[in-house]
């Protein structure tokens, strides 16, 4: 038994370094074709215009972002943010000049390079770990199909971003952002505080320009919050809408995948091309007639007019985005928007109790299966076997928190017992038909709005998190959408502001979000450049 530990993390140290040599290019490679250019806050369409007239190149862009990601995310600040590089991304980049040059096939994102949050499978020569070292030799050869739509529209896997271990499913008291394979991921606004998790990697990377757009997932907060955390714009879009098959899970019934971006425009166009049904995933079968051409549906007027239910968040995630809400707030209404408050109470308690009996007894059961389907190189097979493996690698898995989660939902009888169809059959009715539905009929508004989350906390890795609260679990309980927007900052933390509605309902939200983006223009750059290293 020893001996085969002993092999095992020989075999993750491979890996690694395999990962990390192409996190370094040469400096040769990294000189560009075009003169000076300037990549920061550049939008999808931006780059698509500059490529098109010839002022930089697809190869150029990679080298650029990599340089950058060497320059501020592996070095000088180190905010951790990226976890592995394609090692192909510059042939890919070059095969995708060349198309352009000879005017074939040239898709929505054609020659934009794309981060995917390390727990959706790719077939680059980069695993697929969720953060753990238990899947560090999982290189599954395959795409994911929402990689595989990315890949048809021309976008350039540049690589995997770091996240919250296995989704942030693991420890009730873990830290947000920070992952065996990865290390912990850092705020590029402040280092010493929260990136959010769980798709913390994504976000940070977004926020601090080392690259344009980003794919991240969530369960319960882990797009949202983010995204609110680092200033950018984050969309859950409606269960179903996008499929998570090939994506390491934790839930069937709440997971999705969602883009991420520095602008509503690039989440939009992110979002229609991964969007559409997968016959291997049921929630999907609706799909296809849901679509919408989002961006072209975007608005700069749809706030004149429209009807908005105000939630007021209680306590200090209340008190600490209040002066921000008010300004937003007086923003749409200027704009034209009806601003109705919402006085309801929520049944929240009973729904987050709800919540965390449906995820411990579907985490069991997805994790097991996506497990049993991985290459005979990963040993682990199973969440009992995972835990035994945690235990015997405490100092590398382990060392700021346990696996609590694990164990509880390693004790759960399955998906049949009374206990879990209760608590969901339960749960989406409070949510969605008593919770989301009833406010929007019952005071006939159009979306839902609200801060996102409280400012990001400091980081603690003894005591794990300290959030002060988010407006998350509605919408995820129920599967609807929810967009975030930069709506301002307290103290240089950035805050976002919250739009959900009803299922597919993405084309409103997203049309909602761009006018008040384009009014309030809250997104501010972080200088990662001026940020020193705080890490050990």
């Amino acid at each position: 038994m020893q001996i085969f530990k002993l092999k095992r993390i020989e075999g993750f140290i491979i890996v690694l370094l395999f990962v990390n040599t192409f996190i370094a290019p040469k400096s040769e490679e990294l000189s560009t074709t075009s003169k000076k250019y300037t990549i920061k806050e550049k939008t999808i369409s931006q780059l698509l215009n500059d490529l098109d007239q010839g002022s930089v190149t697809s190869e150029d862009l990679v080298k650029i972002y990599l340089k950058r990601i060497e320059d501020f995310d592996k070095k000088g600040p180190r905010i951790s943010s990226v976890l592995s590089i394609n090692p192909n991304a510059i042939k890919d980049a070059q095969e995708k000049d060349k198309q352009r040059k000879e005017g074939r096939a040239l898709g929505l994102m054609h020659g934009i390079p794309v981060l995917l949050k390390d727990n959706i499978e790719s077939k680059d020569l980069i695993p697929t770990t969720a953060g753990s070292l238990a899947l560090a030799n999982n290189l599954t050869g395959r795409d994911a199909p929402i990689v595989a739509k990315l890949r048809k529209a021309g976008a350039i896997i540049l690589g995997k971003s770091n996240l919250s271990e296995w989704a942030n499913f693991r420890s009730t008291k873990s830290t947000s952002g920070w992952s065996g394979v990865g290390g912990l991921t850092r705020n590029p606004y402040s280092l010493e505080y929260s990136a959010c998790g769980s798709s913390s990697g994504s976000a940070a990377a977004v926020a601090a320009n080392f690259i344009s757009v980003a794919v991240g997932t969530e369960t319960d907060g882990s797009i949202i919050c983010p995204s609110s955390i680092n200033g950018i714009v984050g969309l859950k879009p409606t269960v179903g809408l996008l499929s998570r098959r090939l994506i390491v899970p934790i839930s069937h019934t709440q997971d999705t995948p969602g883009p991420m971006g520095r602008t509503v425009s690039d989440v939009a166009i992110m979002l229609k091309v991964m969007a559409g049904s997968d016959k291997m995933d049921s929630k999907t079968k609706l799909s296809d007639n849901k679509i919408k051409d989002y961006p072209n549906l975007l608005n700069a007027n749809s706030l004149n007019g429209v009807r908005l239910g105000v939630l007021r968040p209680k306590g200090q995630f209340g008190e600490m985005t209040a002066t921000s809400y008010s300004s937003a707030l007086d923003i749409m209404r200027k704009a034209g928007a009806i601003l109705v408050e919402i006085n309801e109470p929520l049944n929240r308690r009973k729904i987050w109790t709800n919540e965390m009996i449906v995820l411990l007894h579907e985490f069991k059961f997805n994790l097991n299966n996506y497990l049993s389907g991985t290459p005979d190189k990963v040993k682990i097979k199973s969440l009992e076997e995972l835990i035994t493996f945690n235990k015997k690698n405490k100092a590398l898995e382990m060392p700021y928190f346990g696996q609590e989660l694990f164990l509880q939902s390693q004790e759960t009888a399955g998906i049949k017992t009374e206990s879990y169809l209760s608590a969901l059959k339960e749960n989406i009715k409070l949510a969605g038909e008593k919770g989301i539905d009833r406010l929007l009929n019952n005071y006939n508004i159009d979306a839902l709005i609200s801060p996102s989350a409280g400012p990001a906390f400091k980081i603690d890795l003894k005591n794990g998190d300290s959030f002060s609260g988010s407006q998350t679990t509605l919408a995820a309980v129920a599967g609807y959408p929810h967009l975030t927007v930069p709506m301002g900052h307290v103290s240089g933390l950035p805050l976002g502001l919250s739009f959900i509605g009803e299922a597919w309902s993405e084309a409103k939200l997203l049309s909602l979000g761009y006018a008040f983006e384009q009014k309030a223009k809250k997104r501010i750059t972080p200088d990662v450049g001026s940020i020193k290293d705080v890490s050990p």
